[in-house]
């Protein structure tokens, strides 16, 4: 068979990461069923609450999609086809060209995972299929059933967690309301990190001004500039928010008294000049009162761990953050995450936790640290989350799960979710939960653990969906 005009289907088959039959059991008969609930995510609230229809093929897929980008770019392909100028057509035909050249990459079983879920597209995609598959996908895109409350329909979504500063309106939240819509419901996150950013003066004064705006409250003093924050949860709690999120290096942890704290912060505002120990204790005085707040308001507190940012200056400076020039970064994480969660605890102020980590040398510690602060209140308390980012892969996932198995309750995981700003990321779900019932089924095969099939397919069925919908009281 010509690979340029292959069989999709003799590829992705029903038995795609399903390596024997007690997996094909798990994923059939208990995990493919189950709604998804995507907890944390990165779509475009306004999106959702208009019902965006897309123009095109492109405007879905490679808008914002930075995994992409950076495969384009190994590729040789020029920026102008990643975020230039480029018309549309021409930038679906670059990436087509490509994605060849992905396989081993998860970007290629994605990619066609994506294309077969939602566009019953059945052949490969390449250079020669790639006109052919854009005008099918754009064709259908420009129809109301292909709407983004229908494609979150599509793929039985029940919760759109999305990422939201303090300072966002929540208009589209608003729009929406506290009911569901497309079939779920979409519920804002707080996001306060700019809220911490001192160590760029003039942006962080900035965005003082946006908050007291945002808050109605004019912020002259640190008292202030917490009660304005106090004020964005309460906002954030009545439209029905249930989780915060922070995108750190590493948790701060630097002892920093409330006197302290509040002289930085006024030197900050004076215009003088703050040392890096400042810097990091202001940080610190931060997180913790956040971790407070967050425990006060019910919330879940999540925590992305180990990104590396903005490594090449010069396209920074020319296409802006967020557009493929972070990494995985090597910082030392457990000491200052053990002090933060202590300090929590030790006032009875640790709220529900997930910790997600970006570095794979990593993971064990992260999932013998989550056994530290279980204190047997909630189950699965303090969560070691699923594979994020450049560990968002099968060799990721599967080494997250292992780690996780081996130090504490697999069962009580609370499992996958997208942290994607592509509404056609949803099969990344049917992927996770592929992999999770090929390993427990291998388990099974390989007499390590009963062949219960009530019981493991329950755990499935947990993992997937009912534990999530648990932890974020759905």
């Amino acid at each position: 068979m010509n690979y340029l005009h292959q069989d999709l289907k003799t590829f992705i088959t029903e038995e795609f990461l399903l390596k024997s039959e007690t997996a094909k059991r798990l994923y059939y008969d208990f995990a493919q069923q189950m709604p998804i609930i995507d907890y944390h995510n990165h779509l475009i609230p306004r999106q959702i609450a208009d019902d965006t229809v897309f123009e095109n093929l492109t405007q879905v897929w490679l808008y914002g999609d930075h995994y992409k980008w950076r495969a384009m770019r190994t590729n040789g392909i020029d920026e102008r086809y990643c975020t230039g100028d480029a018309s549309d057509q021409e930038k679906f035909q670059k990436y087509a060209e490509t994605v060849p050249y992905t396989m081993r990459n998860p970007i290629y079983h994605w990619t066609h995972l994506e294309l077969l879920r939602y566009f019953d597209v059945d052949i490969l995609l390449n250079k020669d299929t790639a006109a052919e598959i854009y005008e099918e996908c754009s064709t259908k895109l420009k129809r109301p059933d292909f709407s983004t409350q229908n494609l979150l329909r599509k793929m039985k979504v029940e919760l759109v967690g999305t990422t939201d500063d303090p300072t966002d309106s929540l208009q589209y939240h608003q729009q929406l309301g506290n009911k569901p819509s497309f079939g779920g419901l979409m519920l804002p996150t707080f996001r306060p990190d700019k809220a911490m950013a001192v160590e760029n003066t003039p942006d962080f004064l900035a965005y003082v001004q946006k908050l007291t705006a945002a808050s109605g409250v004019q912020i002259a003093h640190f008292d202030d500039f917490l009660a304005a924050l106090a004020s964005r949860y309460a906002h954030f709690v009545s439209l029905g928010c249930k989780a915060s999120d922070h995108g750190l290096e590493q948790i701060y942890a630097e002892d920093c008294t409330e006197t302290e704290a509040k002289i930085i912060f006024k030197k900050v505002l004076d215009l003088q000049a703050i040392t890096p120990l400042e810097i990091l204790k202001f940080k610190s005085a931060m997180l913790l009162w956040f971790g407070q707040q967050n425990h006060a308001n019910g919330l879940v507190q999540q925590f992305h761990l180990g990104a590396l940012r903005n490594n090449n200056q010069r396209l920074l400076a020319a296409l802006g953050p967020d557009t493929g020039f972070d990494s995985i970064g090597d910082f030392s994480q457990a000491r200052s995450l053990s002090k933060y969660l202590n300090k929590l605890d030790s006032t009875n102020q640790l709220a529900k936790t997930i910790l997600y980590n970006l570095n794979p040398a990593d993971n064990e510690m992260m999932a013998a640290m989550i056994g530290n602060f279980q204190d047997g209140t909630v189950a699965g308390k303090i969560q070691f989350g699923s594979g994020w980012w450049f560990l968002d892969q099968k060799d990721g996932m599967e080494r997250q799960i292992n780690a996780l198995s081996n130090m504490g309750l697999l069962s009580q995981f609370v499992g996958m979710l997208t942290d994607s700003r592509s509404f056609l990321s949803y099969p990344r779900h049917e992927y996770f939960r592929r992999i999770l019932c090929n390993l427990i089924g291998q388990d099974v095969e390989n007499q390590e653990l009963p062949n219960d099939l009530p019981w493991l397919g329950k755990m499935v069925q947990d993992i997937c969906y009912y534990n999530a919908k648990a932890y974020f009281e759905l």
